[in-house]
């Protein structure tokens, strides 16, 4: 494949699908787009990305289909009902998902024997600002050929992608990475509460920690906003943690592995989603600590 020619086509501009989607056009690829919630087209097609009335007129004319979908469920839906029907050898999917590592080889094997297409799982990491600033981290699973496409087309996303193996293994990655990035906000989040009221002014401690062995991106983001308690506006969601979380725990049951950190992550995460904060930011997680407002 001649990846600077080839057409594709985006399913899922949300969050981290319009910024994806933008950088994508920026490189100068030709992008069909689709998204269950037209009015969020509005940004991409501004910038030249063409909207499709449909997912099988996307799939019918892109060449590579690239999947940013909620979770497992969505991506299945999609899969089974729109690409199997229209695929062939000469296009791939790469899927940047978060979706359960079973779920990914099942379809991938399915697609695979209906149409004879290939599958990237190729899920990231870094937010809505590495997705915006080409910095994202890229965990993918697939054949080396294939890989080798998706590591040249996406290339304006990321600042590194690792090929972890087989299809699957980029989402078994992205969970270990989810289990630390949860256990981590939780953690900010009750550090955060306890200076507070140990009399610490709160808004210095990621200043303070900065390079130390303490450090990380979540502390650097969301140690401020828990201090200041400020929300808005929403880069990720407690909801996907908490899913990241629910797979986390699924993988190791299945595995045979005890993961007692992540699975209280996952409590903590779950108490706090039932209290409204499905759709918010992690760093509303200060509220099971604090009464910020």
């Amino acid at each position: 494949m001649n990846d600077i020619k080839q057409t594709l086509g985006f399913i899922g501009i949300g969050l981290m699908g319009q910024p994806m989607t933008l950088r994508l056009l920026a490189a100068g690829y030709p992008i069909n787009v689709w998204n269950r919630t037209t009015e969020k087209l509005a940004t991409v097609t501004q910038a030249g990305a063409n909207p499709c009335a449909s997912i099988a007129e996307l799939v019918t004319q892109s060449d590579i289909i690239l999947l940013c979908l909620a979770d497992t469920q969505s991506v299945e839906a999609i899969v089974k009902q729109h690409i199997i029907p229209l695929g062939n050898q000469h296009k791939l999917l790469i899927d940047l998902s978060s979706t359960h590592p079973d779920s990914t080889r099942q379809l991938a094997e399915l697609l695979f024997q209906s149409c004879a297409m290939d599958w990237v799982d190729a899920p990231v990491s870094g937010g809505v600002t590495g997705a915006t600033q080409g910095t994202l981290a890229i965990m993918a699973g697939g054949k080396e050929k294939s890989i080798q496409i998706a590591r040249e087309l996406l290339a304006p996303l990321y600042s590194q992608l690792t090929h972890m193996g087989d299809v699957g293994s980029g989402q078994v990655t992205k969970v270990c990475n989810q289990m630390i990035v949860s256990c981590n906000v939780l953690v900010i989040a009750e550090m955060i509460a306890l200076a507070e009221k140990s009399g610490v002014d709160a808004s210095k401690i990621a200043t303070a920690l900065a390079g130390g062995f303490a450090d990380s991106k979540p502390l650097q983001i969301v140690a401020p906003e828990m201090a200041s308690g400020s929300f808005t506006p929403v880069k990720w969601r407690v909801k996907t943690l908490l899913k990241d979380l629910h797979m986390a725990t699924d993988l190791a049951s299945t595995q045979s592995t005890a993961i007692p950190m992540s699975a209280l992550a996952a409590q903590l995460m779950q108490l706090h989603g039932s209290h409204g904060f499905l759709e918010q930011d992690p760093s509303t997680l200060i509220k099971l600590y604090s009464d910020k407002k």
